[in-house]
């Protein structure tokens, strides 16, 4: 049997990219510390440029602590349209290079790049050219990471940020995640890192010296992926079709509310701006959620699946109504309104975008009455 060849695998990801693209319209702004999204006292940071990052301020940090850890701080209302319109361009320079897109966010993707349609060499200057030509066609710089997987490629890419990029080999692979500290491995969140610090695991190395036994036994279904990423091991292809699981938007008001008109045109924006997509996508799912914050910032949802899929605005609008109306009278002022469709028709799925037409980068919580697009 003919050995597999080794897959070449690009992570291209754009830098600061919504604050970047503000500084390049705005030379006013450039060199400044830039906060996109608005400074009222209920906001938050939906992204924040590199001058910024040094005051540590980062996306989904409330705008009051960034302007207290930054009072230069300038915050830009944020263009979702101009956005989606750059990522537009950049993921069509992507398909000059491969069909093998996965796109993960407006400003991030993988890229397969084992078969050679640039006719480049290596990897390598296949993502040197990426980078080139998202310069010149964009004016904003990308950062890339290069490897035989996509959990070293993505690891990479981060490693010469920003407007940089470097390459992870097979013969380097697993001795390189051993020198790294697990907070930075992908599927290693803030909880799970404090966990595995508690157990003595704070590099790649010590993961690696955990048997896979004892990883069950502290972190159950998981165990077998991070078996695998401390030995520098991912099978997962790059799926340029990945099934999208739910689409939602959700905002967070300028003050807390307690009355039902108020808070149900908050909701009946969620859901028009939820339908707007499903629409546009072709994707009707079965199950609507409304989730609901409350001024104590504790959070609730309330779901319901239909045995129909919701196939219009109305059906939405009323769906979603029912659901908040389920929890009248609030025990509480509700600082956050939410509302998602999941549980998709297969066949509606067949039928949508290649590239997400929302962001990620919010971080599922909108700036001061602006809906935040949640996708999953």
């Amino acid at each position: 049997m003919s050995q597999q060849p080794t897959r070449k695998i690009i992570h291209v990801d754009m830098d600061a990219f919504f604050a970047s693209v503000e500084q390049r319209d705005d030379p006013s702004l450039r060199g400044r510390p830039v906060a996109v999204g608005h400074g009222a006292t209920r906001g938050v940071v939906a992204a924040a440029s590199y001058e910024a990052r040094k005051f540590g301020v980062k996306s989904a940090l409330p705008s009051v602590t960034a302007l207290r850890r930054c009072p230069e701080l300038i915050f830009v209302p944020p263009r979702f349209d101009v956005y989606k319109s750059v990522s537009r361009q950049i993921h069509a320079i992507f398909e000059q290079f491969t069909d093998l897109i996965q796109p993960l966010s407006l400003d991030e993707a993988y890229l397969d790049v084992t078969d050679n349609r640039a006719g480049l060499p290596t990897a390598w200057l296949t993502a040197k050219a990426i980078r080139a030509r998202i310069l010149e066609e964009t004016g904003l710089t990308a950062s890339a990471g290069i490897s035989y997987n996509k959990f070293l490629a993505k690891l990479a890419s981060d490693h010469r940020k920003p407007n940089g990029q470097f390459a992870v080999t097979p013969e380097m692979g697993q001795t390189w995640v051993e020198t790294l500290p697990v907070s930075r491995f992908h599927g290693v969140g803030p909880k799970t890192a404090a966990k595995m610090q508690r157990l003595g695991i704070e590099t790649g190395a010590d993961l690696r010296a955990k048997s896979l036994m004892f990883l069950e036994q502290h972190f159950g279904s998981t165990a077998d992926w991070y078996y695998a990423i401390a030995r520098g091991e991912d099978h997962r292809p790059v799926n340029p079709n990945r099934v999208r699981k739910s689409s939602g938007s959700e905002t967070t008001f300028d003050r807390d509310l307690t009355q039902p008109a108020e808070i149900e045109a908050g909701v009946l924006q969620m859901a028009d701006d939820v339908w707007e997509w499903c629409e546009r996508a072709g994707a009707y799912g079965r199950t609507a959620t409304v989730k609901i914050k409350f001024k104590d910032f504790r959070t609730i949802t309330r779901s319901r699946s239909h045995t129909v899929a919701i196939t219009s605005k109305a059906m939405l609008r009323r769906a979603s109504l029912d659901l908040v109306r389920s929890i009248y009278p609030p025990e509480k002022g509700i600082r956050l309104v939410g509302v998602t469709v999941s549980n998709f028709e297969t066949s509606a799925l067949d039928q949508e975008p290649a590239l997400p037409l929302f962001p990620m980068e919010m971080d599922r919580t909108a700036p001061t009455g602006m809906p935040g697009q949640v996708l999953a």
